[in-house]
């Protein structure tokens, strides 16, 4: 190893002492920034300015001080940089503003009617005020519940042959059509469902099973898109172990590859049923409403927690409010049921994903 020489150290010095010194802005600077900015917004708004007019003008005047600010005192990238944040974080806020304005305004008008009647009561010869939600719950859950049975081994077993046995112009036909199906709108599903059983049952007809068979429409990409996915991250070297052992193919599916990803597909097949558990379109096509309950799916109409909530808006009656505070109610509870099986796909997703390395 060479040592260096008094010359090299000396360059070395001289290099570090006249390198230029990059100066940042104090923590603080940003905040005091945005303060001054909200000040601004607020006092045009209680001058007549409208509150969006005055957030626009908060974020704008943001920007540009703190943008010359960082120019001045930190350089030009430093300042792209705080202008690319500061498009990004107001992007983000924006995008907040229409979800905490719908949560908060469904929560305040659906909690009155959250009481006990409302939860095991029909509307069966209810004008005005009380009466509940019990026959939507019920047909809900029968109809969500009819829906998975179908989805669900559909979509598994084209999953499975797309990924271990599909191959060439048959594996991309049927992967575009899931693609396709993915994206179609709810209301096909439901007129899809309607011609279907007009044609064998005739014209009119309404029944559980057909928004059921609506809805699995609607589920059967997502759960094949799930399960694809789900056994294209399974190791190829458990099925060349299964294989060495002279394990059949379709044993090896069923006992290894199925088995380890089974927390992912019953995770994609939660958020399916999240996805269309509040789907109103098809349902007011193929089921209709009634105001007593009904536990048989194949035989009349039935109510379901979407198409009731619509009915109640749209037809509130004399006096309206009791309706309409049904009608809030409902699609509280429909909110408080989709949020609780997002959370149950992502426990299921923690608790049964293998681990790392295991």
């Amino acid at each position: 190893m060479s040592v260096p020489t008094r010359t090299e150290r000396e360059t070395d010095l001289l290099r570090t002492e006249t390198a230029p010194v990059r100066r940042t802005l104090p923590p603080w600077v940003p905040y005091a920034v945005l303060a001054a900015a909200i000040a601004v917004g607020g006092a045009a708004a209680l001058a007549g300015v409208s509150a969006g007019l005055g957030a626009v003008l908060t974020v704008v005047l943001y920007a540009a001080c703190v943008v010359t600010v960082s120019r001045l005192v930190e350089g030009p990238r430093k300042a792209k940089d705080r202008v690319v944040t500061t498009v990004v974080t107001s992007a983000f806020l924006l995008a907040l503003v229409p979800l905490i304005s719908v949560l908060a305004t469904v929560i305040s008008r659906g909690t009155a009617r959250m009481d006990v009647e409302f939860f095991s009561f029909s509307m069966r010869g209810v004008v005005g005020e009380g009466g509940g939600v019990y026959h939507a719950i019920t047909g809900t859950l029968m109809i969500t519940g009819l829906a998975t049975l179908i989805s669900v081994p559909v979509g598994m077993l084209c999953g499975v042959y797309l990924v271990e046995y599909a191959r060439g112009k048959l594996a991309a036909v049927i992967t575009f059509f899931v693609d396709v199906m993915t994206g179609i709108p709810s209301i096909v599903a439901g007129l899809f469902a309607y011609a279907l059983f007009a044609l064998i049952l005739g014209p009119g007809v309404r029944m559980g099973v057909m928004g059921a068979v609506a809805l699995s429409v609607l589920m059967i990409p997502v759960v094949v898109r799930s399960t694809e996915e789900m056994l294209k991250l399974v190791p190829n070297e458990l099925r060349e172990a299964a294989y060495a052992l002279a394990v059949p193919k379709w044993r090896m599916i069923l006992k290894v590859v199925i088995p380890t990803a089974l927390a992912g597909i019953a995770t994609g097949v939660t958020l399916a049923i999240a996805r269309v558990i509040g789907e109103t379109a098809p349902l007011l096509v193929t089921v209709g409403i009634t105001q007593s309950v009904n536990l048989n799916p194949f035989d009349g109409r039935m109510a379901t927690l979407p198409v009731s909530a619509y009915y109640q808006y749209v037809n509130p009656g004399v006096p309206p409010d009791p309706a309409l505070d049904r009608a809030w109610a409902a699609a509280l509870l429909l909110i408080i049921i989709v949020m609780a099986l997002n959370l149950v796909a992502r426990l299921i997703s923690r608790r049964f994903a293998p681990e790392a390395g295991g």
